[in-house]
Order: C-alpha cells, then structure tokens, then sequence
C-alpha cells in the first residue's frame, strides 16, 4: 500500500535545516545550496501543505505554531531514518561480514568456532542473522547463508559443509533409566522427541526409521518440540530419545552429555552447505578470509564419534 501523502522531500529537507536553525542563510550553508533555493523549497512546502511555516521579517524568521509542531515531528523522522541507515551503512565495507544462518546451525556449530575467527581477523566485524524456516534464500540480505538444503538452490553458489548424517541420541541417565536395553526396539519404543511438523525440511523419526529398516517401532510416548536446541536440551536432561545431525552435537557427545544408545546412522544425499549469490560482483577480502577459514574448520570425518 502506498505511503501517502508525501511532501515533497527536497522541500522537507531545506523547511527542517532551515527550522533548526531559525535561519534561511545558515540551512543554504549546510545543505550547501543558495539561500534563494531554501526559500523556494520552504515556500514549495508551505504551498503543499496550505499553512504558513514561518513568519517572516526582515531580519529572522520565527516558526508558527503550526511550523513548530510540524518541524518537532519531521525532525524526528528524520533522525530516526538517519539512524536506521547508519546501521545499514555499517555493515557495508571491506572489513563487514554479515552471515544468515538458522537459530540451529548459529547455537550449535557456528558460534563455537567465531571466536577462534575473532582471534585471528581481529579487525573483521562479523554479523550474524538467524533465520528460520526461510522461503527464498537468495532474498536474504547476506555475504554469506549457511543452511540445511535438501535441495540447494540453483541460483547460488553452493559448497558442501557436511553431509547429512542422521543417528539417535540420549543422555546416559536415560539409558540408566530404562534399564540400559541392547536390542534397537527395546530402546527406542520409549519416549521420542520429535521435532515439530513446523520445520519441514528437518528429517523425521518414521523416515529414520524407514531409511535404516526399522519401520515397525512405535513410541510410548512422544514429546514434541519446534527448536532443535531446546529439543537436544531435552535429551540431555533424561526426557527421552532425540534424531541427532552429525556434526551439529559433536560437543555434547565429546562432553558425555549425550551418547548414541544404537549403531544406527541413516545418510542422505540431503547436507548442511554455505550458499553464496550468483553474479554478485565485487567481493571483499574479509568475505574470503571468512569462506577460507570455515571451509577449514570442517571436520575430516563426520559419523563414528560418541557411539556407546
């Protein structure tokens, strides 16, 4: 829907300088323009608008009250816009990086490793935005998008991360609580955690089960859960048995605090890749250093770790 109505803004802009400073010719000195086509504008605006914005004398200018409640909200305005596109203007430079990825990928692989970026590129700003369930990837405004892609998408440039790997977790106290069971249906006829429909790309149980023969098991109980982290959490607090991607939880299974109860591990043509746009022109150092490095922090085998 369209913003209306607008003043003329070339207008807006000499009628607020001139406003601030109470003075035609200082506006001319800031603006840069002739007191002559301050007063145009000033007067172009006043015509618009159909109220007087000063009033004049031969040796100042004062607001009307009309002058001055309109001058008190566009100067605000106007700072407001200001601000917002400093911010814009900030992330824009050889030594800005912004990277959008999901809430998953930033709190479990991508936040561990920045600081190790941080100490080496000390003079690299890195911004990263958190996105989920993103329709269109190459709509996001970004150097850089990490994302899980069963299909990446055509119109990016596209570099494998890992490869999906996909095996259940549990915490021990869990195994100890229902009685540390061998066999595969014995464990995970218990409570599984699910990840909520909402995150459709995400792989299920029944296709987990369906992808490594186990298509008969059904649950005791089910807890659903539409965060991936908080759903780890779960696992890790003893609630149940959780579908873990391998190298998202090779902390926690490096920690202890989660194990894999069975050998089985279902792999996909499905993987976590970095995306970049196509044709996108000049590409600063920092942008490469940041590629480089995370290509080089991939791990050289993804899948036998933490296995009980």
């Amino acid at each position: 829907m369209r913003i209306k109505p607008l003043p003329p803004l070339n207008s807006l802009i000499a009628f607020e300088s001139a406003a601030r400073n109470l003075s035609f010719t200082l506006a001319a000195e800031e603006l840069n323009v002739t007191q002559g086509a301050i007063s145009r504008q000033v007067k172009h605006l006043e015509e618009y608008l159909g109220k007087d914005m000063f009033l004049r004398s031969s040796r100042k200018i004062v607001l009307t009250p009309t002058g001055l409640e309109y001058y008190q909200s566009i100067n605000q305005s106007l700072l407001d816009i200001a601000l917002v596109t400093g911010k814009v203007k900030k992330w824009q430079g050889e030594q800005k990086i912004t990277v959008a990825t999901t809430n998953t990928m930033a709190s479990l692989w991508l936040l561990p490793k920045v600081a190790e970026f941080q100490n080496e590129y000390e003079n690299i700003d890195l911004r990263i935005l958190t996105f989920d369930n993103v329709i269109d990837l190459k709509r996001l405004d970004c150097d850089i998008a990490l994302f899980y892609c069963k299909n990446p998408p055509s119109n990016m440039e596209v570099s494998t991360l890992f490869p999906e790997e996909v095996f259940p977790v549990c915490s021990p106290s869990y195994l100890g609580k229902i009685g540390y069971p061998t066999k595969p249906e014995e464990i995970l006829n218990r409570t599984l955690l699910y990840l909520d429909d909402a995150q459709k790309d995400w792989l299920s149980w029944d296709e987990w089960f369906s992808g490594v023969d186990l298509p008969n098991i059904i649950p005791r109980n089910t807890m659903n859960i539409n965060n991936y982290s908080l759903l780890l959490q779960a696992a890790i607090n003893g609630q149940g048995i959780a579908l873990a991607w391998g190298s998202l939880v090779d902390d926690y299974l490096q920690s202890g605090a989660l194990i894999r109860p069975v050998e089985h591990v279902l792999s996909t043509s499905s993987s976590f890749c970095l995306l970049e746009a196509k044709n996108r022109g000049f590409i600063p150092n920092s942008v490469k250093a940041f590629k480089a490095w995370l290509l080089k922090e991939l791990p050289e085998e993804v899948g036998e770790k933490g296995l009980l």
